[in-house]
């Protein structure tokens, strides 16, 4: 009988293989009283411990393919460099001589103070650093223990990991890259969220991977297990039909993934010469690696949200520009579109939750957004200031959401023109010309986009709210959700409407929603005069794909027919019309 557990998918794609349990976990350290004669001794054996932890890295370091090297040598340098670092090295060693301790739980000590200092940390990713600090200590007391490391694994072992799926409790980014190199299917670890550098690597690897996941007990060693990296699901002993399919939508994806990585280099035009800018969505600064890896021309939605959750204050002005300027330099002269701040209703921060005068009946329709931001300008301030700054570093533009009327512009701009005097008064650098946008997700501000658009750099139309808010539906309530339809008649001709306006007044049109990401609108969105896509990095791809194979000249008439269109039945047989073209 076939077990399935959830967890989060950290990196797409699907893995089939036999399970494989890696144990690295550090036995538990006693202390132990060392004569006064054998101090020196001890402390000589904690330094031989770092010195080969040291050279275990370097190697590590030096046997990770060239082709592979420039996404995972960051972390490794991390670690060496946490190896010279005083509060490792040095700390232990006055720990053995004035406690006249064992050399294991004197680093056992440090580890913890460390451990400490970092969970007071308001940074969510400098907090989840920690693993950084608990990956070097544990390669250091694995050495101490004579516990196996990677380096040091039985050839048999080695051997058995080709095709695997590693589960494990947590992994070091060394793990993870000595594991990808022994040619392992996918990772599984119980700890770790997206931050960590389990998915981090995964991610940029182009490994399956899932993270979060309850092990227990329902897998041993050497089950056939499905990992499904999408959709967040790990299958144990899946009966013969089910591994079947699995294979077969694993083959069907090997063979679209090759073909669609030919088109990484070639230019996204339209087979009758129309230019399309392809983007992509980020979260996260390592999220620019998979954007460079497909040929993301820039960044069209920078998420600022995750800056703000997890923590129990807001980060201020200079905590967000260090931010900021880490994702400009990792774009390396590409375009950046930095997104203020979009907290309420499916997003939520502790801090943020806190200025909510009540609870809202209904969050989507409530306080959030730039609504949050006008009404508390102390949180919004900050970032203006920050992303400003940031301007003078890279190529930036700052796009505001959830507008929906011309006085909420008004005031938007106003502020951006205080901080920008306040900015030039503090002598700081900024680009005085940064373009600022718009999101048009609300039906109200697409009604009026041509109000917009005369007062703004550009517009992007987010198509998931944009859709929730025309059909009154909650598209994360499952009771619903056949109802959420991008092809509604409604839906579409909004979307037009702020084509067409954005067209009028020269000003440029981008969607970043999830319907930008979907093959099968690409080309209805290029017959609607749309040229500017953002999506999310695996699928950028499979965007280009759908470009490089449109004549807008050749489905003109049939998108005219289809907008005009009232009947669900009409649009869909055109759209496929469309597609077969």
């Amino acid at each position: 009988m076939s077990i399935s557990l959830s967890g989060i998918g950290v990196s797409r794609g699907i893995a089939v293989g036999h399970a494989h349990w890696l144990e690295r976990g550090v036995t538990e350290v006693l202390e132990a009283s060392i004569p006064e004669a054998f101090i020196e001794d001890e402390v000589a054996r904690f330094r031989r411990a770092v010195r080969l932890a040291r050279q275990q890295l370097k190697d590590i370091r030096h046997a990770i393919p060239e082709t592979t090297r420039a996404d995972i040598t960051d972390f490794i340098d991390t670690h060496l460099l946490m190896l010279e670092d005083s509060m490792l090295t040095l700390a232990p060693v006055e720990l053995i001589r004035e406690q006249r301790c064992n050399a294991e739980w004197a680093l056992k000590c440090q580890r913890d103070e460390l451990a400490a200092v970092f969970d007071e940390m308001d940074d969510p990713y400098l907090r989840t650093r920690k693993d950084d600090v608990d990956h070097v200590i544990n390669r250091i007391m694995r050495i101490l223990l004579r516990q196996e490391n990677i380096p040091e694994l039985a050839g048999n072992e080695a051997r058995s990991l080709r095709g695997a799926i590693v589960l494990a409790h947590d992994l070091t980014p060394a793990d993870t890259a000595l594991l990808q190199h022994q040619g392992v299917a996918g990772f599984v670890t119980e700890s770790g969220g997206p931050l960590s550098h389990t998915a981090i690597l995964a991610r940029s690897l182009g490994i399956p991977a899932m993270v979060g996941v309850h092990l227990g007990a329902a897998i041993h060693e050497g089950d056939t297990i499905i990992l499904d990296g999408e959709a967040g699901v790990l299958i144990a002993e899946p009966d013969e039909d089910l591994l079947k399919e699995y294979r077969r939508r694993q083959r069907q994806a090997q063979k679209r993934r090759t073909e669609l990585n030919r088109l990484k280099d070639l230019p996204s035009v339209t087979l009758d010469g129309i230019p399309i800018h392809l983007n992509a969505n980020i979260e996260l600064r390592e999220d620019v690696r998979a954007a460079r890896r497909v040929g993301a021309e820039g960044i069209g939605l920078y998420r600022t949200e995750f800056l703000f959750m997890n923590r129990d204050d807001i980060p201020d002005e200079e905590e967000q520009l260090r931010q900021y300027s880490s994702v400009i330099r990792s774009l390396k002269g590409m375009p950046l579109t930095i997104r203020t701040l979009d907290l309420g209703a499916d997003k939520d921060a502790a801090p943020c939750a806190e200025m909510q005068d009540h609870v809202a009946t209904n969050p989507a329709l409530g306080l959030r957004a730039i609504r949050l931001c006008l009404k508390h300008v102390d949180l919004f301030r900050p970032q203006l200031r920050a992303i400003l700054r940031a301007s003078a570093r890279g190529p930036v533009r700052m796009m505001i959401p959830m507008l929906s009327s011309g006085s909420e512009l008004t005031q938007v701009l106003d502020l951006i023109d205080e901080v920008r005097q306040e900015l030039a008064m503090d002598g700081l650098a900024f680009d005085p010309d940064m373009p600022v946008g718009g999101m048009i997700e609300v039906p109200a501000a697409a009604l009026v986009a041509s109000l917009f658009a005369r007062h703004l750099d550009f517009l992007s139309i987010g198509t998931n709210d944009l859709v929730q808010y025309t059909l009154a539906i909650d598209r994360v309530d499952d009771e619903v959700t056949y109802l959420y339809d991008p092809l509604h008649p409604a839906v579409l001709r909004l979307v037009k409407m702020v084509i067409d306006a954005g067209r009028s007044a020269q000003v440029p049109v981008s969607m970043c929603g999830e319907m930008a990401g979907d093959a099968r609108y690409t080309r209805l969105l290029l017959g609607m005069g749309l040229t500017d896509f953002s999506v999310p990095p695996n699928a950028l791809l499979e965007i280009k794909a759908a470009v490089r194979q449109a004549c807008v000249s050749d489905i003109d008439a049939l998108v005219r027919q289809l907008l005009a269109s009232d009947e669900p039945e009409r649009i869909a047989q055109l759209l496929n019309t469309i597609n077969e073209l």
